[in-house]
């Protein structure tokens, strides 16, 4: 099949923008491919979001949502299920009150709706904070964020199959967590044995164990960002020392240039002097004296540019420009560590 085998090959298929359309046919292809068992062997096709209106389709090698390893086990607590749409968290109100969101049926509106305020209110329960779902990639969805140690986890519910003509399958939900960062579970849908309500709990706990291991990247990845912000603050002290090694020695070749002119001068000065001695009064030129105040011209420039005459102190180099210090940086940027120019 033309999708599994895009699958296989790229390993993750998107796409940018699609219509409700669109959405429904790649739906119906995945739920043919998984109605017969066209999904590679240990593995299974799940869908997610991305980005804002994006979707996203990839080969998990979790077992399947429904599988019977993903039952929930005897210590996840049940989460109790509103019989009415009554004192909703605000976020939840604020979606019953979007009818451009949740576009099913009221029955099934109404389902859904039930399920996200029962997520909330345990979700609050626990400590957690609850806010607005982001945007979706289609108006049969809606959602909240349930946000855990500052990440925020989006819980959505659509219809499964929304094209159907049969009842049983037009009524069924499916709740999706986006997978971010993970290729951990993140997909429930109604089956013949139990319902999504059973598995409220289940997806909370799938919620905190995905914050647990954010937290643990977080710090990770402080730690990367504090290793890496010592390593540039190295670079940057030992590349400002080259700069200005590299000052002084500018300066010492212009004074071993001056010297050496000097000195060439002064052997001049002398055989022009030798040069007048020999021509005695003989010159031709109209001012016998004209030669000699050359002489003396010539002799005190040498010496005044000769910088052996007074020798200069250690010079104070002035601090390197961000620019100047490029060349330096082996690779690094002088604007901070998070922008190495280079491998």
């Amino acid at each position: 099949m033309e999708l599994v085998e895009r699958l296989a090959a790229e390993g993750r298929v998107r796409l940018a923008e699609p219509d409700d359309g669109e959405v429904a046919e790649w739906r119906r292809v995945v739920d043919y491919a998984k109605r017969h068992g066209l999904e590679p062997q240990g593995k299974r096709i799940e869908k997610v979001r991305f980005g804002a209106r994006g979707l996203e389709l990839f080969l998990a090698e979790s077992p399947h949502p429904n599988s019977r390893s993903q039952k929930p086990q005897g210590d996840v607590s049940v989460v109790p299920v509103p019989m009415r749409l009554s004192s909703l968290h605000p976020a939840v109100a604020l979606l019953r009150e979007d009818k451009e969101r949740l576009v099913m049926p009221p029955v099934l509106r109404r389902r859904s709706l039930l399920i996200l305020q029962a997520l909330a209110a345990e979700a609050v329960r626990r400590g957690y904070e609850v806010r607005e779902g982001r945007s979706y990639y289609s108006r049969r969805e809606g959602g909240v964020d349930v946000v855990v140690d500052g990440f925020a986890y989006t819980v959505t519910v659509h219809q499964e199959f929304p094209q159907s003509t049969n009842p049983e399958r037009a009524a069924r939900l499916v709740v999706e967590l986006d997978h971010g960062r993970t290729s951990r579970q993140g997909r429930w849908r109604d089956g013949k044995r139990r319902t999504l309500e059973d598995l409220l709990g289940v997806m909370l706990g799938e919620i905190e164990a995905r914050a647990q291991e954010d937290a643990k990247r977080r710090v990770s990845e402080e730690q990367v960002k504090a290793q890496r912000d010592i390593r540039w603050q190295a670079a940057i002290e030992e590349a400002k020392e080259r700069a200005v090694q590299d000052q002084l020695a500018e300066l010492l070749r212009e004074e071993v240039r001056r010297w050496r002119e000097a000195a060439a001068l002064g052997e001049y000065c002398d055989a022009l002097e030798l040069r007048l001695a020999e021509l005695g009064t003989s010159s031709e030129e109209a001012d016998p004296a004209a030669p000699r105040r050359w002489l003396e011209w010539a002799r005190s420039y040498a010496q005044a540019i000769d910088p052996l005459k007074q020798p200069r102190g250690m010079s104070t180099p002035y601090d390197p420009t961000p620019e100047e210090l490029r060349p330096y940086l082996r690779g690094w940027s002088p604007d901070g560590p998070e922008r190495r120019a280079g491998p």
